[in-house]
């Protein structure tokens, strides 16, 4: 899995809820949802018979009966869904997997967002910029959310050439915003 899965409290005691993807729009009239993939893993994630919890949880949980790829765009039948109308009603619901906060994934170069949310970013130099408060998930690429102590909120694109170094393991975040990047706050 890639940053693309963002972590959740969990109602279970121990498990990490990890959202997986959000459901689009129908597709046909026999009940399929296009998905929004927000896992790198989508063939374990969405496997037939998978029960995926949902963000209203008032919509789930739903078990996968079907799950393709068309044109590039995963198609999810779920049980008791039969009809386009059934699929609208579950429109922008965000699906949820509860795993294993140990868990890691097999990629060295993939973390979890609950991996990374509180490390300490530092520049190449060692000067230390702050804590990183978030990952955002943008249509073009994911984004480091910055805490800086003394000025405004930094967003670096979290790239290689941006961001060269992620040390889980050594708490911190070795990041090579390019010139003027965190001077825009002072821009007027």
């Amino acid at each position: 899995m890639s940053p693309d899965e963002r972590n959740h409290p969990s109602g279970r005691p121990g498990a990490l809820r990890l959202v997986v993807g959000r459901i689009g729009r129908a597709h046909g009239i026999r009940g399929q949802a296009t998905v929004e993939v927000r896992t790198d893993d989508p063939e374990l994630r969405f496997a037939r018979g998978a029960r995926l919890l949902t963000e209203p949880a008032e919509r789930g949980p739903l078990v996968v009966a079907d799950a393709k790829f068309h044109n590039g765009i995963l198609l999810l039948s779920f049980e008791g869904v039969a009809d386009r109308n059934a699929v609208e009603a579950l429109r922008n619901t965000v699906l949820v997997v509860e795993a294993d906060p140990n868990e890691t994934p097999d990629d060295p170069d993939e973390f979890y967002d609950h991996q990374l949310v509180g490390l300490r970013v530092e520049l190449a130099d060692g000067t230390v910029l702050g804590e990183l408060a978030d990952l955002l998930h943008l249509p073009g690429q994911d984004v480091l959310a910055v805490r800086r102590p003394d000025a405004p909120e930094a967003l670096i694109p979290f790239i290689k050439q941006f961001v060269p170094t992620v040390d889980v393991a050594g708490g911190r975040v070795v990041v090579d915003p390019p010139a003027g990047l965190l001077d825009l706050d002072s821009v007027e």
